[in-house]
C-alpha cells in the first residue's frame, strides 16, 4: 500500500518537475539568470531521479540504494554544472530581468512547496524515499534564494544577487548529493553485513 502510494505521489512531482524544467528554462534563457537556469535544470535532475525511483520501486533494497546513490551523484554533477554557468555569467557580464526572475521564481516556489507536501509522508522510509524527499526540500530553499537575488539585482542594477544564489544553490546540490550517497553507502554496507536476497 505504501508503494502504491509513493507511485502515484512520484508521478504527480514528476509531470509537474518536467514541466517546470521546460517553463523555467526558457524564462531562463530569456531573462539572462544563472540563477533561474540553475533551478531549471535541477528540476530536470529532479524529473530524472523521481523517474529512476519508479523504475526501482518495488525491487530490492540493493537496487534502491544503488538508485539513491546515482541519484546523490547526479545532483553533485548538477551542482558542479553550476558552478560553470556562473563563470560564464561573470565573463559575459550578464544582468538579468528581474522581474521575470521573481515571477517564475514565485511559480516554482509554488510547485515545490506542492512536491514537498505530497512527499513529507515518506522522508522517514529508505535511501531512496529520503533522497526524494531531500530533492525536494533543497528545491524550496533554492527558490526562496532566487527570489532573493531577483529583489538583489532588481535593487542593484548589477548581476552579482544572482551570481551569488546561483552558487548557493550549486553547495546545496553538493551537499545533498553528498547526504543522499552517504545514505546509500550505509545500506550498502548493512547489506554487506546482513545479506538479504536481492529481491527484498
Amino acid at each position: 500500500m505504501a508503494d502504491t502510494r509513493f507511485r502515484r505521489v512520484l508521478w504527480v512531482v514528476l509531470v509537474i518537475n518536467a514541466a517546470m524544467f521546460v517553463l523555467e528554462l526558457g524564462a531562463g534563457m530569456v531573462a539572462g539568470s544563472a540563477a533561474l537556469q540553475a533551478d531549471a535544470l535541477d528540476f530536470l535532475a529532479d524529473a530524472a531521479n523521481y523517474s529512476i525511483s519508479l523504475a526501482v520501486l518495488g525491487a530490492g533494497l540493493r537496487w534502491r540504494a544503488g538508485a539513491a546513490w546515482v541519484k546523490g551523484a547526479s545532483m553533485g554533477v548538477f551542482g558542479i554544472w553550476v558552478l560553470g554557468t556562473i563563470v560564464w555569467h561573470i565573463a559575459n557580464g550578464s544582468v538579468p530581468h528581474a522581474p521575470t526572475m521573481g515571477l517564475i521564481g514565485l511559480l516554482a516556489l509554488i510547485m515545490n512547496v506542492i512536491c514537498l507536501v505530497l512527499l513529507t509522508a515518506f522522508r522517514s522510509g529508505d535511501a531512496n524515499m529520503r533522497s526524494v524527499w531531500i530533492c525536494s526540500r533543497n528545491d524550496v530553499v533554492a527558490n526562496c534564494t532566487v527570489l532573493l537575488a531577483a529583489l538583489g539585482v532588481f535593487g542593484t542594477g548589477h548581476g552579482w544577487p544572482d551570481f551569488i544564489v546561483a552558487g548557493l544553490m550549486a553547495g546545496l546540490a553538493l551537499h545533498g548529493a553528498v547526504q543522499i550517497m552517504r545514505d546509500a553507502s550505509r545500506e550498502w554496507r548493512d547489506l554487506r553485513k546482513h545479506p538479504v536476497p536481492l529481491l527484498h
